[in-house]
This record gives C-alpha cells, sequence and structure tokens, in this order.
C-alpha cells in the first residue's frame, strides 16, 4: 500500500502525517541514485567485458574446429578424387588389348581416347599416354595443338622408375613439363601373367596441370581471403595464390624468405607433410595473423599430398565482432531502455505528488480513493516489473552444428564393380550381382553430388566451368545414354528435334549436361514404360524439341509485332515433354523448390539443383502439365551466341 503524507494533517486521520521537511534530504537522495546508477554501469561494463572476452575465445574455437573439419573433408574429396582416376587407369590396364600386349593398334587408341574423354568430364586431363617395358611412349592423347611425344624416351623419371621396379601403381610429385606448367602424374602398370611369370610390358598414366587440378576445390586465386594451399611429399608448393611460390620447396631459401622464415608455419607443415598427421596453427605472418588448418592426403597408404586451409584471422575477428556489437547494442538498448523507465516513472510520480499536494486539504475526504488508485498503479508496475525479469530471463541459444565429413568412397566401388563385371568368367548370377551394386552405387554418387551442389548454390560457391558448344549436340549425347540402359525397366521410346540448329552457346558443358539428365530422368520416372493397347495405353514417350527465338529484355518475354526490337536478344528454348502422369496440383507451386517429389526414388534436389544451374547461365526454367491431360513438359532458357 502505498502512503502519501499530508502537511497538518492531524494524527489519526487517515493517511500518513509529513514529518518537518528536510532540505538535504532531497540533494542525498539524488546523489545517492547518482552514486548508485554509476555503479551499476561500471559493474556491467566489467561483466560485459568478461562476457564478450569470454564469447570470442569460444566463437575463434568454434571457427579453427569448422576450418579443421572443412580441411579434413576437402582432403578427403581430394583423395576420392584421385582413387577414382586411378581405378580408372587400372580398368584400361587390365582392357582386352593391353593384357594381350596391344599398345599400338587402332583399338587401343579408341580404347584411350573413350577414357581420356571420360576423365576430362571430372578432372582436367591434358595427357593420358602408354609407355612400353622401355618407357617410350607408344600412344598419347593430348589436347589440340599440344605435342604427343611419341617415341620419347620418359625412362629417367622418377616415377616411370618407381612404377616398373615396384610394379605397382603412383602418384608422383610436382614436375614442370615442357611448357613450364607444374604437374602432377598418376600411373598404373600393365603386368600380364601368364605360365612363364608376372611380365611388365608398360604402363598408362594420366598428367595433371596443378593449378588447373585445385582450382576446382577453392580460392587459390586471392590471398587476402581464406584460400588452398597443396604440397606434395617432397614439401613442394603445387597450388598458392602466389604464382610465384608454385614449385618452390617450403623448406627452400626462397619460400623462407617470403614467409620470414615462421617457426609456427614451418612446424606446422612438417607436422602434416612429414609426419602424417593432421595439424593447424594461429600465427603472425608478413602481412597479418592466420589461422591455417592441414590435413594430409593418403594414396596407397602413404601420405603423397598434403591440403591447406588459410584463413586471415582478420576475417574471422571482423565476424566475431559483429556479432559481438549486436550483442552489446541490445543489452545497452535494454539498460537504456530500463533506465528511461524508471525516469519516467520517478518523473510520473513527482508530478503526482506536486498534484495531489496542492490539492491535498481539498481532497483529504477522497484520501481511501486515493489509496486504491496508488494500489491500482503499485500492481501495473510490478507487472511491468515482472514483464521485464521475464524479458531478461529469455536468451537465444545459438547451436553451431557444422560437422560434416564426406566421405566418397563410391567411384572405387563403381571401378572394381565393373573390374569385376568385365573379367568374371560366371556372366550369369554373378554379372546380375554387379549391376545391382553397380545401379546403387551410381544412386549413392548421384545422391553425393546433389548434396555437394545444394552446399554450393547455397554459400554462392557454384563454379561455372564455361565454353563455346552446341547444345544440340549435348542433348543427343545424353539422349543416347538413356536410350539404351542397362535395365529393361527403364527403357522408352524419344523422339528429338533440334531441325533449325546449330544452337551455339556459351556455358558449363557439365552442368548444362546435369540439368538435361536430371529432367529426362525426372520424366522417366513419371512414364509407363510398357502400354496396353486393349485399354488404350501409350507407351513411355519422351519428346525433346530445341527452338531458337527471340525475348525482348526490357519486358522479358517472346517479341511479337507490338515489341519494342531494339533491345531483343536471342535464345534456346528446350522442351522435354513426356506421356506420364503430369505434375500434382498440390506440388506445382514449390516444384523447383529443395525436397519436393511425390516420387519414392528421388530425394527432390534434381529440379532445384537445375533451376539453380540454369538462373547461373542467365536462364529461366519452367514447368507445365501438358493441355490434353497426359504427362507435362519441362522447358529452360539459355541465351545463345549471336
Amino acid at each position: 500500500m502505498w502512503w502519501v503524507c499530508y502537511p497538518g494533517l492531524k494524527e489519526g486521520s487517515i493517511g500518513k502525517v509529513c514529518p518537518p521537511y528536510n532540505p538535504s534530504i532531497k540533494k542525498n537522495i539524488i546523489i545517492s541514485i547518482v552514486i548508485i546508477i554509476t555503479v551499476s554501469f561500471a559493474f556491467f561494463f566489467y561483466f560485459q567485458e568478461q562476457t564478450e572476452r569470454s564469447i570470442r575465445d569460444s566463437m575463434l574455437e568454434q571457427q579453427k574446429q569448422n576450418q579443421e573439419d572443412n580441411t579434413k573433408a576437402l582432403a578427403l574429396h581430394i583423395r576420392s578424387d584421385m582413387d577414382s582416376i586411378m581405378a580408372r587407369l587400372q580398368i584400361m590396364s587390365h582392357s582386352t588389348y593391353l593384357q594381350q600386349g596391344d599398345l599400338t593398334s587402332n583399338g587401343t587408341g579408341s580404347l584411350l581416347k573413350n577414357y581420356y574423354l571420360q576423365l576430362n568430364s571430372s578432372t582436367p586431363v591434358d595427357r593420358l599416354f602408354i609407355l612400353d617395358t622401355n618407357g617410350t611412349v607408344k600412344m598419347s592423347i593430348v589436347p589440340q595443338g599440344q605435342p604427343a611425344f611419341i617415341g620419347r624416351d620418359f625412362s629417367s623419371l622418377e616415377w616411370v622408375k618407381e612404377t616398373k621396379n615396384t610394379m605397382s601403381p603412383q602418384f608422383s610429385d610436382g614436375f614442370i613439363g615442357a611448357d613450364g606448367r607444374y604437374r602432377i602424374a598418376v600411373t598404373y602398370p600393365i603386368i600380364i601373367n601368364s605360365t612363364s611369370g608376372t611380365n611388365y610390358v608398360g604402363l598408362v598414366g594420366a598428367v595433371i596441370p596443378t593449378v588447373e587440378l585445385f582450382r576446382y576445390y577453392g580460392n587459390i586465386y586471392d590471398i587476402e581471403s581464406r584460400y588452398l594451399s597443396v604440397l606434395d611429399s617432397k614439401g613442394v608448393l603445387l597450388a598458392h595464390p602466389l604464382p610465384s611460390l608454385i614449385g618452390k620447396p617450403f623448406n627452400g631459401s626462397f619460400f623462407q624468405n617470403v614467409s620470414a622464415n615462421n617457426k609456427v608455419l614451418n612446424n606446422l607443415i612438417s607436422t602434416v607433410v612429414f609426419s602424417g598427421k593432421p595439424s593447424s596453427a594461429i600465427y603472425e605472418f608478413v602481412n597479418g595473423e592466420r589461422l591455417t588448418s592441414g590435413y594430409p592426403i593418403s594414396l596407397n597408404g602413404k601420405t603423397k599430398y598434403s591440403a591447406f586451409i588459410v584463413t586471415p584471422t582478420s576475417t574471422i575477428y571482423s565476424k566475431i565482432n559483429s556479432i559481438i556489437a549486436t550483442e552489446r547494442l541490445e543489452m545497452f538498448s535494454l539498460i537504456v531502455g530500463i533506465i528511461a523507465a524508471v525516469m519516467i516513472l520517478i518523473i510520473f510520480l513527482s508530478r503526482m505528488n506536486s498534484i495531489l499536494d496542492k490539492g491535498i486539504r481539498e481532497r483529504t475526504k477522497e484520501l481511501n480513493e486515493v489509496n486504491e488508485n496508488l494500489s491500482i498503479t503499485n500492481e501495473k508496475l510490478e507487472s511491468a516489473n515482472e514483464k521485464l525479469k521475464a524479458h531478461d530471463r529469455m536468451q537465444k541459444e545459438f547451436i553451431n552444428t557444422a560437422a560434416h565429413e564426406l566421405k566418397t568412397p563410391i567411384q572405387p566401388i563403381l571401378g572394381l564393380t565393373k573390374l569385376i563385371k568385365n573379367n568374371t568368367k560366371d556372366i550369369g548370377q554373378t554379372a546380375v550381382y554387379c549391376d545391382i551394386i553397380l545401379r546403387n552405387a551410381i544412386r549413392l554418387k548421384r545422391l553425393a553430388e546433389n548434396i555437394l551442389d545444394i552446399t554450393r548454390i547455397e554459400s554462392n560457391a557454384l563454379r561455372l566451368e564455361k565454353e563455346n558448344f552446341d547444345l544440340g549436340d549435348l542433348i543427343l549425347d545424353v539422349v543416347k545414354d538413356f536410350s539404351n540402359p542397362s535395365d529393361e525397366d527403364k527403357k522408352v521410346k524419344f523422339e528429338f528435334d533440334a531441325s533449325n540448329g546449330p544452337f551455339t552457346i556459351y556455358g558449363d558443358k557439365v552442368r548444362i549436361g546435369q540439368v538435361i539428365s536430371n529432367v529426362i530422368d525426372n520424366s522417366i520416372k513419371f512414364i509407363s514404360k510398357e502400354g496396353n493397347e486393349d485399354k488404350g495405353e501409350e507407351k513411355g514417350m519422351i519428346s525433346i524439341k530445341v527452338e531458337k527465338t527471340k525475348i525482348n529484355k526490357k519486358r522479358d518475354g517472346p517479341i511479337n509485332d507490338n515489341s519494342d526490337t531494339k533491345g531483343e536478344s536471342s535464345v534456346v528454348v528446350v522442351s522435354v515433354k513426356d506421356n506420364g502422369k503430369g505434375i500434382d496440383k498440390e506440388i506445382m507451386s514449390k516444384l523447383f523448390t529443395k525436397f519436393t517429389t511425390n516420387s519414392f526414388q528421388g530425394t527432390g534436389l534434381g529440379l532445384f539443383i537445375s533451376k539453380s544451374i540454369i538462373e547461373a547461365h542467365g536462364g529461366k526454367m519452367w514447368a507445365q502439365n501438358n493441355k490434353d491431360g497426359k504427362g507435362s513438359t519441362f522447358s529452360f532458357s539459355l541465351p545463345l551466341i549471336d
């Protein structure tokens, strides 16, 4: 209950009699309030500083752990890709031609060319070759304009001697090619087993430029942001944003001069490269503090390469300081709000007391009513105070669960399963088992690639390797792959119309091929493979049409008689029409979003990825049900080269 004193009020009256007025009391109260506020702010800033320091250390440790996890995932990814290359070389070495000692025939040349194209679809291989037992080049597939080195003797090269002496596959250290570019080589021996023993007849190998290879895995150009660096087993730099360091050993004078003989960095690199142990460190570098995490890449049981992710700590601290500043602003705003509320309350009570003091004698009879009103005011203040306490207890907790390891042993499974299938004498049940393994491994590989693509898209890290190519030829190649599937249940009839070609575009051929494959595969899931003619059902049919058109850049639509043709541009539109069951109305509006599917065979990622790839090329993608009620049509547009 609040009581108000009334000057001149007699004892026994309703209310409280005021004590004699003392002017120094008000002054002491003001001084006390100022001291309390000052001490409160001092304690606040002290504990805030301690809390921020703890948060900063915790977040830095989280960033360090996150970078270590990313480095490990990247190293495992590189190892998986290198194992995939070795698996393909192994399949080649066990082919019929090479097992018969045929190193130069047309059949061997066709085999070499086919695998060269396969390898280049995922890895920038610039040379695929065959050496005989003397180390002489017998056959070589190289880019147009590059020397084939037929007849050249490479027996003195370390990795050639190692392959011959050990009769085992080899991953080479870095070496300088004839054009001055740094490369690595992957080799697999050609061994023929006969009654007389095991005979080494040569090797099949691939040469890979290191810069082109490792730029696929991360930034190797901008040293001012997070970047990737890769070393071979001798500590020689294979990839780095500073071109002058590529090919230089880390413990050589050139590198040590650049790094100012940094002992922490030297110890870190020695631990990862020579001891084969993952490690990380924060150290002062010539152009600022760095956080570096390293992870060894083990191949054939040995640490052959080492991947390092280097991050300027200024970028990390910038993010941390931004988060802390936001938190500090929120807390300061809360305190200011509380102080403002208290000040408003004080002003309100002061004015209330003045008003009551002026009319005290006239309103003495209304004292009970005034006390009741003040009681209600007290209850409101207590309610507001409880709300402030509840708000103070409600804090958002941030949980960072970004530990995601990518383990992809898929490609070796595919390669070895094909090898078993091709070399087994029992072509019956074993071939069936191999086909089952291959189908499921391919599905697993596709899922892993989709998840990686989703990650790249959402982090704006999707890289496009653009070139000029004919879209019609690419679609025809994809259709051929679907026209002769190994699974009889997937056979459908295709119609292809590209009569007004060619359709030359500038884009990523592999990514565009991925979009076409996704759309065709999506259509195959929902069409009938074997129609019942008695019931009027049609067999599975997919019609693909490619045509040129003009669009108005201002209206972003087709050119017509009323359009302004000054801003027109040429595009190619690809339409894939099927006679399946069509698109359900309930998912039509969210068809191109993640995890949207009404099929038990898919994850709902393909169309989202496809649309993102098309839009990254400056095109559009859409879908609709066919007007005749049978099936659906998926379409996309891409800019044409005029």
